[in-house]
């Protein structure tokens, strides 16, 4: 059962969405890096999702992925990389690049059964497939979907289920962001460009990242490190 997804109001508040997207992406330290380590996640090595790299894992994945505050274990890492099974390849290649959770064709990948279901269970450790890589689990199943598959597969963590009020099980929050991106003839879909054009954060960040970015700075400060 697809457990309905109530879009805050910070989502229709303009002003503050552009305000959160721009310090989120644009703030610097002192020293003259970005403040928020988590705004070269997209970005690092030209992204997950570049034809040379989009049905592997590699190190700027790993890299990545320790932007938004995890990271696996080395044998987990290297199990990533070197993909002894074969798994890693076979279902990341079964996932076009171009994939968009607001495309209902979409639907078949994110299914219980289809690749991107079976990859996330894969890395999340479900007990139905044996060798989860070290350290890994569902966040970080998660983070690095969203890494290689950014238009398809959103951020989902502690924050993002706080905000949204989801349940303590949830396997319906793909399903249910796609239907909300979805309905009124994809209004939240467009508002999220408008938000990241007004934002003027580029138009490389996709509209999954955008709305995980205004959930994620809505809560409040972070760490003081600006990690994640």
């Amino acid at each position: 059962m697809v457990i309905e997804l109530k879009i805050p109001d910070v989502y229709r508040d303009d002003e503050k969405s552009v305000c959160l997207l721009i310090e989120y992406f644009e703030r610097r330290r002192s020293s003259g890096d970005l403040f928020y380590s988590g705004a070269h996640f997209e970005r690092l090595g030209g992204g997950g999702d570049c034809e040379h790299v989009a049905d592997r894992f590699d190190s700027n994945d790993l890299v990545a992925v320790t932007m938004l505050g995890v990271s696996l274990k080395p044998h987990g890492a290297i199990d990533l990389l070197t993909d002894p099974d074969g798994h890693w390849n076979r279902l990341l290649s079964l996932i076009p690049r171009d994939a968009r959770l607001e495309d209902p064709r979409s639907d078949a990948l994110i299914a219980r059964g289809g690749p991107a279901w079976e990859l996330w269970e894969r890395l999340a450790g479900n007990k139905q497939y044996a060798g989860k890589p070290d350290g890994s689990g569902p966040v970080v199943a998660g983070k690095l979907l969203a890494r290689k598959r950014p238009h398809l597969i959103p951020v989902y963590d502690s924050r993002i289920k706080q905000l949204f009020g989801r349940p303590k099980r949830d396997h319906s929050f793909w399903a249910a962001l796609a239907a909300a991106l979805r309905a009124d003839g994809g209004a939240l879909r467009d508002r999220l460009l408008r938000l990241r054009d007004k934002a003027g954060i580029g138009e490389d960040i996709g509209v999954l990242r955008v709305f995980d970015v205004i959930a994620w700075m809505h809560q409040g400060a972070p760490e003081p490190d600006g990690e994640r």
